[in-house]
């Protein structure tokens, strides 16, 4: 992420200058992403140039998360412990400004990343979105995210994936 930086939303951050084409997204971090993270319901990420630190070019939210293991795949299940529920983080939103692509991947990486390393301090089994959209599921699905049975928008990622990725590229 060169010239590029993840922080969390702050004051300083142009919230109103942000358009990534959805309304729903572009209203949620002017109006509503500082109150979520006053009431501890989402912790909002930024994603800003060294150069324009002001200027925000995506955003995503991570919110702790609860999944039905016997929602779970079998392939998924067996490998948790046979709680009735399973510890997850949910990405609630991620969006990038229009005419920004691949920011996207670098948005997600950054996310996964984030849970990856927290997850020594909260415990996290899986991360779940719930895609918007068609395109947004495939996006998901391109990146790995599995379907949670015959739902086409709400997938998940084991976290013991997501960690032997990160140890790939390391080496």
């Amino acid at each position: 992420m060169n010239g590029l930086r993840s922080e969390t939303l702050s004051p300083s951050h142009d919230r109103e200058g942000f358009n990534c084409g959805v309304t729903a997204l572009d209203d949620y971090l002017q109006r509503q992403a500082s109150q979520d993270m006053r009431r501890h319901v989402a912790a909002v990420f930024v994603m800003v140039s060294e150069e324009q630190p002001q200027t925000i070019l995506g955003y995503y939210t991570l919110a702790s998360y609860a999944v039905e293991t016997c929602g779970l795949p079998d392939e998924t299940a067996k490998r948790l412990p046979r709680y009735p529920t399973t510890p997850a983080t949910l990405i609630g939103r991620m969006a990038r400004s229009a005419g920004l692509p691949g920011l996207g991947s670098l948005l997600l990486a950054d996310a996964l990343g984030r849970v990856l390393t927290n997850i020594q301090q909260v415990a996290s089994a899986l991360v779940v979105v719930e895609a918007k959209s068609p395109s947004a599921a495939d996006f998901y699905r391109k990146h790995g995210f599995i379907p949670f049975g015959l739902s086409t928008r709400k997938l998940f990622l084991p976290i013991q994936t997501i960690a032997e990725a990160a140890k790939r590229c390391i080496r």
